[in-house]
């Protein structure tokens, strides 16, 4: 029996492999893993508590529809970041990978044109992959997407959607400029192109001004904005949101009903009740504590530790460091030769994180989900690692 096409290039899109370690022993910058340490565990279970017990005999029944109390709240925290929307146009998800896959439904069918930034999420990539389009991969610099060679793509082919990571982009931390922001949507506006704005790391600013989102320079109703509770409470909550106009958010609940039917009312009702009861931006000032932190531990480690060919750099906020060999070098050869094997040290090599798959010479290091101990021997194994590599290529040629 033959089974799609689209099951090979989702189970080839590496999004697996960043969850896997050798074995206890192994430190792991792979996986973009928050510090279990910060989850609210005692405040969730209060919450959950408080609405199993309720006197709500529905509680654990089919709920029919998006729970507008949370939607309420949702709408209030954008409004605050300088967003004018309403509980009407925000939809409930599965985590913002279930916002992605809904919006890649609706919008791409197979062929259509995607532009991706290089690098980009590799769960994107996967939920991407699942519809089929034709990727055309736009380089990232210090400042955001390369909106020169954007524009000529733009020219040159038929464009439906715009997939971007605006802030403190997965996986290289960068931040794109007010200036991108307001060209990227005029380009949008010129080319009738829709844009993705992927607001996963945005409540994690360590340093620096925050800089407005994308969506609010949206005259034409063609950003659509994703948001996430996993880097903020917890992953396994499984709950994100999207932004978009009442059309739009139409058509991709009745994907997701068809889906899912809905997300789980109990989770759905237990974080409206931990925002009732708890301050979530005090929440989030004690993760900007810790995870800046974390992410000084790991620059200062890589400043001792690495070959002076190696350039790395030092993001205002997020969950990930770049890292970038030099041009001849292949990352995943060096991870499953060398780093792995003889050092017992995983992360994220590039091919799997650029839709082209060529980039071979760059990683993505995660610092939010190890201790400092870890993070120090870590990197120290992954220094000598690149020494011991670096050295041995240079003598083979």
């Amino acid at each position: 029996m033959n089974f799609s096409s689209r099951t090979d290039l989702t189970i080839n899109s590496g999004l697996n492999d960043i969850f896997k370690t050798r074995d206890s022993e192994t430190i792991s910058f792979a996986g973009g893993l928050p510090d279990t340490d910060l989850f609210p565990r005692q405040e969730l279970a209060e919450a959950l508590q408080k609405v199993i017990t309720s006197d709500n005999p529905q509680i654990l029944q089919y709920a029919g529809k998006q729970f507008l109390p949370l939607r309420e709240k949702l709408a209030s925290k954008m409004q605050k970041e300088g967003l004018l929307t309403q509980p009407s146009e925000i939809l409930l998800t599965q985590g913002a990978q279930q916002a992605l896959s809904l919006i890649a439904q609706l919008l791409i069918d197979p062929g259509d044109g995607l532009i991706v930034e290089g690098p980009t999420y590799v769960g994107a990539l996967a939920a991407f992959d699942a519809v089929e389009p034709s990727f055309y991969e736009i380089p990232v610099e210090n400042d955001g997407i390369n909106l020169t060679v954007l524009e000529h793509v733009l020219k040159h082919h038929e464009v439906k959607m715009i997939y971007t990571i605006p802030d403190f982009q997965n996986p290289t931390g960068t931040v794109m400029s007010v200036a991108k922001r307001k060209a990227l949507v005029k380009l949008a506006n010129r080319y009738d192109v829709m844009i993705v704005e992927d607001g996963a790391y945005r409540d994690l600013r360590y340093s620096g001004t925050q800089l407005p989102l994308i969506k609010q320079f949206d005259t034409q109703n063609r950003v659509i904005y994703v948001g996430s509770f996993s880097k903020i409470l917890a992953p396994g909550i499984r709950l994100g949101w999207l932004v978009t106009n009442t059309k739009i958010l139409s058509d991709l609940n009745a994907l997701k009903n068809s889906c899912d039917i809905e997300s789980s009312s109990l989770i759905l009702q237990g974080v409206n009740q931990y925002l009732e009861d708890n301050d979530l931006n005090q929440h989030i000032s004690e993760i900007h504590r810790v995870y800046r932190h974390k992410k000084e531990i790991m620059h200062q480690a890589l400043i001792n530790y690495m070959p002076d060919s190696v350039k790395f750099n030092n993001p205002e906020g997020g969950f990930f460091i770049w890292l970038q060999l030099p041009n001849e070098y292949d990352m995943n050869q060096f991870l499953n030769s060398y780093l792995l094997p003889k050092q017992n040290v995983t992360l994220v090599p590039s091919k799997n994180l650029f839709a082209s798959k060529n980039i071979l010479n760059q990683a993505r290091l995660n610092f939010t989900g190890s201790t400092d101990q870890q993070i120090n021997d870590g990197i120290k194994r992954l220094g000598a690692g690149l020494k011991d590599y670096l050295m041995k290529k240079t003598v083979s040629c």
